[in-house]
């Protein structure tokens, strides 16, 4: 049985060691990135109000934490798009497009409740391989 090593990669996030979590946790070639809400680097959300805008932010902290993994964007094998309100999906869809659009990872829309920070009108999740 092979035994693959195990890295995580923290955003820096003081929720990490309370909630005991890592931005992204690779394990031989799979790489796997926690719901990447859109927070800013002063730690608060980001572009309140905009679907667009932290659609495009989630998936831009989500492209450094595949880096830290040494994975690429082009190893996403599945994303999910978790939003407030379904009624602005194209928004995040438009985001999601304009990076994926060539790579095209299986992706799921789903609609929740609400998040940790009610400013969060979007999350996303990312899955990747990796050659070895």
């Amino acid at each position: 049985m092979t035994r693959w090593t195990r890295r995580t990669v923290s955003s820096g996030s003081p929720l990490e060691p309370k909630i005991g979590f890592s931005r992204a946790v690779r394990v031989g070639p799979f790489v796997s990135v926690s719901g990447t809400a859109p927070i800013g680097r002063d730690g608060r959300a980001a572009h309140v109000g905009d679907v667009y805008a932290q659609s495009r932010l989630c998936l831009d902290i989500i492209g450094r934490a595949l880096m830290d993994c040494g994975a690429r964007l082009e190893d996403l094998t599945r994303t999910r798009i978790l939003l407030t309100d379904m009624a602005t999906w194209q928004e995040a869809a438009r985001a999601h497009g304009e990076i994926f659009g060539a790579i095209r990872p299986a992706c799921t829309f789903a609609e929740v409740n609400r998040f940790i920070d009610p400013e969060w009108l979007v999350e996303i999740e990312a899955d990747a391989v990796v050659e070895e």
